[in-house]
């Protein structure tokens, strides 16, 4: 069983399955609850997101994961001093209000940085180190943790369905696990050679990035094949519009589906699953592991 040590936090890769939970410091997240549109006042959205954040821990998230930057199809990206303002006053706080680790959701080395002196340990990049380099140098100085995720995103492939919102096409693979695992090996190679020990690795596959409703669907099915690779995996289906299209169902809707993502995610070997409803995910997971994981305790949730 391979172990990762952050600080006083101990992830036991194997015992269970860990719940991370989503909080937007954003104006346009795809799934309709970024903090910025709830509570546009500065120390409204701040107070909100750590109270966000204390009920996610309350309710079984083991990481809390902050972001200020939109990735939903079609967004807009935002310059680095705006997505610190959104998260730089939030991460301060949830860092000296809650006992668990803090995850900082970005892909600029100038946020990971701020982050991680604020009290972030790990960091979750979207684009896998490969959209801007430093940010690895950066995550291994620190000695934090690197969430992995492999990326095709590309604006023109995007299709907008009003009522369902975004989604996209897809790229064109040859074989989607198989491509999957050649980009994401690259993306280790980043981490590794900036300094990112292998026990402080993280690999999410993607889902909703850059592949079409089938791909997507394959890829879930399939994701025990990433295991090979020798990394834990982090899977983030929540909300995520190939489970709206698959139902027909905008993302306010999507609570059934998501847990039955999350559900297949973890009997297929899913360390983390990354989501917005995090009690009932995390009710989920613990009733996963106690199907999947029969030999290990499932109390310590």
């Amino acid at each position: 069983m391979s172990i990762l040590t952050l600080g006083r936090h101990t992830f036991r890769w194997g015992a269970q399955t860990y719940v991370m939970g989503i909080l937007n410091v954003t104006p346009d997240s795809f799934s309709g609850d970024g903090l910025l549109s709830l509570a546009p006042q500065s120390e409204d959205w701040v107070e909100l997101a750590v109270a966000q954040g204390q009920r996610f821990v309350a309710e079984g998230a083991h990481i809390l994961d902050v972001g200020g930057e939109s990735t939903r199809p079609g967004s807009q990206p935002v310059d680095a001093e705006e997505e610190l303002r959104r998260v730089l006053p939030v991460i301060e706080r949830l860092a000296a209000t809650v006992d668990v680790p803090i995850s900082v959701d970005t892909s600029k080395s100038a946020v990971a940085e701020a982050a991680l002196r604020a009290g972030a340990v790990i960091v979750n990049d979207v684009w896998g180190f490969r959209l801007d380099p430093a940010i690895a140098e950066v995550t291994a100085r620190h000695g934090a943790a690197a969430v992995l995720m492999h990326n095709r995103s590309r604006r023109e492939h995007v299709s907008i369905d009003p009522a369902l919102g975004g989604m996209y096409l897809g790229a064109e693979y040859g074989d989607v696990v198989a491509d999957v695992a050649a980009e994401l090996r690259i993306s280790i190679e980043l981490a590794r050679r900036a300094g990112v020990p292998d026990d402080h690795i993280i690999l999410d596959p993607g889902l909703g990035f850059g592949k079409s409703v089938a791909q997507n669907l394959e890829l879930l099915d399939r994701l025990g094949e990433l295991r090979s690779l020798g990394y834990p995996l982090l899977v983030g289906p929540s909300r995520k519009s190939f489970i709206g299209y698959t139902l027909g169902l905008p993302p306010d809707q999507r609570v059934e589906g998501t847990a039955a993502t999350v559900a297949i995610a973890i009997a297929r070997g899913a360390d983390i699953v990354r989501v917005h409803d995090v009690q009932a995910m995390a009710r989920v997971a613990r009733m996963a592991d106690a199907v999947v994981r029969r030999g290990v305790s499932v109390g310590a949730h």
